[in-house]
């Protein structure tokens, strides 16, 4: 069965301190865009929400625009900008760098479904 939809009427909105997510559910993918303000930062603007110290979702994303810097909890890190496109396992913080929002286009399906949702929901 084929599936369209467009990010335009997203299926859902999460907003969380200093972002939003938008998110599109189809059969087999969750298609997420989210949308991070200067100055946001997992561990402060998501982690009171997930009740967790990391994130603990798996992100296969690309980045449309702006930089995001990510840390994993085993002390790896890196900083993304526009053009890449990355896979990040559970278990990492991140944050706005610069003065420019970041846009993320995640494929990850789980991102959509768990991302900025209180534990239970």
């Amino acid at each position: 069965m084929l599936e369209i939809k467009t990010v335009e009427k997203p299926d859902e909105r999460r907003d969380f301190p200093r972002g939003h997510l938008e998110a599109v559910h189809l059969t087999g993918l969750d298609f997420a865009v989210g949308v991070f303000e200067p100055g946001w930062r997992w561990s402060e603007s998501v982690a009171p929400i997930a009740g967790t110290d990391s994130c603990e979702v798996h992100h296969n994303g690309y980045i449309a625009q702006g930089r995001m810097h990510i840390r994993m909890d085993d002390g790896g890190e890196g900083e993304l900008g526009p053009g890449d496109v990355f896979v990040c396992p559970p278990g990492h913080d991140a944050w706005v760098v610069g003065d420019e929002q970041c846009v993320v286009y995640d494929f990850a399906g789980q991102m959509a479904k768990d991302y900025a949702k209180a534990a239970g929901d």
